[in-house]
């Protein structure tokens, strides 16, 4: 298998001056945080948000030190609709407007389908479908009163392609890319528009601790690089859908992956 080295970061352009994001699940080092860092870079004002306050704490200091009062954050749990409304009413109240919503939050898990249980299904499905069905109504409300946005969600590639053990996360990934299409549609009478990334394997070190080496291995062995995604591959193209380079597109779903066919 050819192993292709990570290619060098790629700096900001200014994609996103002058827009207002929030993001969702952005504390630690995964794709959330690594887009949160993007999106800075490229000029954003971001409001973060995670459901876990002391993380995301740490993650907004560390990224105010190097973006000074581009950044705030506000706790949410995207199960909770009445923390979802407070969320979005932070990110009009402290910066005026919204333009780009990252639906980034999501539950995964290993259980064979025989095994599962009635709680670990609706978990896996309540974060990571109606927590993004719970974020995109709440932006669509408030960008069709403002004359536009982007949303991006975070689908995966297991909502296209079977995998054991991933019978609830595939089903609220395929959830979530039915969920970008019919959005899509219905979000470009007020200039809005829905896209999703499907990513394959991008390695960060809370992956690492709730997966396994071999099936890891298993994983890598199916990229054609011969190596996972860095997150913030991921985030570049969470960047693109998010900037007026994709303005011609809505309802896609963009596969970030170097998987055989």
């Amino acid at each position: 298998m050819t192993n292709v080295e990570v290619l060098p970061y790629v700096p900001g352009h200014g994609l996103l001056r002058g827009r207002t994001a929030v993001i969702t699940a952005a504390a630690g080092a995964g794709i959330g945080g690594a887009t949160a860092r993007r999106f800075l870079e490229e000029g954003a004002r971001v409001l973060i948000s995670d459901a876990h306050a002391r993380r995301l704490k740490e993650h907004e200091a560390e990224l105010a030190r190097e973006f000074e009062g581009a950044v705030t954050s506000a706790v949410c749990d995207v199960t909770d609709e009445a923390q979802v409304r407070t969320l979005f009413d932070t990110a009009v109240r402290e910066h005026g407007r919204l333009d780009v919503v990252v639906n980034n939050a999501g539950l995964g898990g290993t259980s064979p389908l025989v095994d599962m249980t009635d709680e670990q299904w609706s978990k896996v499905l309540d974060v990571t479908l109606n927590g993004t069905f719970r974020c995109t109504r709440a932006a669509l409300r408030l960008m069709r009163d403002t004359g536009g946005g982007v949303i991006v969600n975070n689908a995966s590639v297991v909502g296209w392609r079977a995998q054991a053990g991933q019978a609830h996360y595939a089903a609220a990934k395929a959830g979530v890319m039915a969920l970008t299409r019919c959005a899509a549609i219905e979000a470009a009478e007020y200039g809005v528009r829905v896209n999703a990334v499907s990513p394959s394997l991008a390695m960060h070190p809370h992956l690492a601790k709730v997966t396994t080496p071999e099936l890891l291995e298993e994983l890598t062995a199916r990229e054609a690089f011969g190596r996972h995604a860095e997150p913030w591959e991921v985030a570049n193209v969470i960047v693109f859908l998010a900037s007026d380079y994709s303005s011609y597109m809505t309802g896609e779903i963009v596969s970030v992956s170097s998987q055989h066919a």
